[in-house]
């Protein structure tokens, strides 16, 4: 399977690279501006390095792959965002942040709704780009990441109240692998994937 990750070079994103290289059925193109300096491209790592809002750079980088995962943050989001719908790969995770549809409690995590937290803008306005495309997308509502046990979530859709702001890596990690050996599981929804803080 071919797995594209954008962001590849993030906190997040090195770390799910060196776990999707456990398995020998994937084969990686890690995307980011300086995703050369950290790989080296090998028979199972293609690396490559460019702005993910340049669109031309992006729809070649993507070429024949089966799922792509983005992992991405900053103002940036929305031009990526329509740059993976126009360009329409066949399976995308977006990952963003817990609280962009005001969804959090106010007594747990409340301040970090984009109604308090400007920094959540982008985060929404991208999702809301995804969520209004035809791609076949799941979206990623992570909280803060921290490492810990990958059986440490609760899973919330869009409408309900997630259970916490906090992420363990792992955890992410496991419902994005359970995804790309299902691509019909949360296929089209928004899905938060938090501990259990109420």
């Amino acid at each position: 399977m071919n797995i594209a990750i954008i962001g590849a070079t993030g906190k997040f994103g090195r770390l799910f690279t060196a776990k999707l290289l456990t398995n020998p059925n994937y084969q990686l193109t890690v995307i980011s501006k300086s995703a050369r300096n950290i790989y080296e491209d090998s028979h199972r790592v293609t690396s490559v390095s460019l702005d993910a809002t340049n669109k031309k750079d992006l729809e070649k980088a993507l070429e024949g792959q089966d799922l792509v995962y983005c992992a991405v943050s900053g103002s940036d989001q929305a031009a990526i965002a329509r740059n993976l719908v126009e360009i329409n790969p066949q399976r995308v995770i977006y990952m963003t942040v817990v609280g962009i549809y005001n969804e959090l409690a106010e007594d747990n995590g409340g301040e970090y709704n984009v109604d308090n937290e400007k920094e959540q803008i982008p985060n929404r306005n991208a999702a809301e780009i995804i969520e209004n495309s035809d791609l076949d997308y799941t979206i990623f509502r992570c909280g803060y990441l921290i490492h810990g046990d990958e059986d440490e979530y609760v899973i919330t859709k869009k409408g309900e109240t997630p259970k916490g702001y906090i992420s363990t890596i792992a955890s992410v990690e496991k419902i994005a692998l359970e995804i790309i050996e299902d691509n019909e599981k949360y296929s089209r929804q928004s899905i938060s994937i938090t501990k259990d803080m109420s």
